[in-house]
């Protein structure tokens, strides 16, 4: 049986007193679309920030394949395929989609060290921030410059750049966070349209999203893993609905899922 793309045994943290993470262990497989839900101060974006690296945890073990990489600093953790996108763009707003895509993926190839050359010269870097952006439905926009994106765009063009990495894992936080709704299905779209050879774990709080999007939820409260499982199970688990759920209308949880 293979190892899961991402997993963590035993992770805490506290802050002093407050503890922020207790005892999580989870497990994603390969190729899976991972929702992460729960209500504020749930111990979510805590958690995506032990995982990468920004925060060292008390206790417990992240693995990455079958390799252990709890003491690595983040830079080592994307350089092995573990990446993420923020709540807030961080991109690039003078150049062009292309150009964006095309530097982060230069900087892969270590090209970005000679980056004063002009842009043509370097067209398999070039080819491949096309092929990403069109796989992204940004192909149309890929001349535009980032800062006259439209919103939904410019999320779509910041998990473009984590894609220009090659990442095996891939954590969203918030990533419609700000999105008109018309934008966001279509965000999301792209999201579940990804390689398969990609595990996604997505943060979100849009429950009509999650239910549509992921193939399996994990609902955390107060620093630890409540319950994780089908959308079935967790729109059916009463806990759940007494602490999360409650007001999501019955539609949106066994409404139609996408693929």
């Amino acid at each position: 049986m293979s190892a899961p793309a991402l997993a963590t045994r035993g992770l805490a943290k506290s802050f002093g007193s407050l503890v922020v993470a207790r005892d999580i262990e989870i497990e994603l497989p390969k190729g899976v679309r991972y929702a992460l839900i729960g209500p504020n101060g749930a111990g979510k974006t805590t958690l995506i920030n032990l995982m990468t690296g920004m925060l060292q945890p008390g206790a417990g073990r992240i693995f990455l394949d079958d390799s252990d990489i709890t003491a690595l600093p983040p830079e080592q953790r994307v350089r092995r395929g573990l990446v993420r996108t923020y709540q807030i763009n961080s991109l690039f707003p003078h150049l062009t989609a292309l150009e964006s895509i095309t530097l982060a993926v230069c900087e892969r190839t270590r090209a970005a060290r000679i980056w004063w050359r002009q842009l043509n010269a370097y067209p398999h870097e070039i080819d491949e921030a096309h092929d990403i952006l069109v796989a992204l439905k940004l192909g149309s926009a890929c001349h535009r410059l980032t800062r006259e994106m439209a919103y939904g765009q410019q999320r779509l063009l910041e998990i473009a750049l984590a894609l220009a990495t090659r990442p095996k894992v891939l954590l969203l936080d918030e990533p419609a966070a700000g999105v008109p709704r018309e934008e966001s299905q279509e965000l999301f779209a792209a999201i579940a349209g990804l390689s398969s050879d990609i595990t996604v774990l997505f943060i979100e709080h849009d429950m009509e999203l999650v239910f549509r999007f992921a193939s399996r939820i994990i609902v955390m409260v107060g620093g630890r893993v409540l319950m994780q499982g089908a959308p079935h199970e967790i729109a059916n688990d009463p806990q759940v609905r007494a602490v999360y759920l409650g007001n999501t209308p019955a539609k949106i949880l066994h409404g139609p899922r996408h693929g």
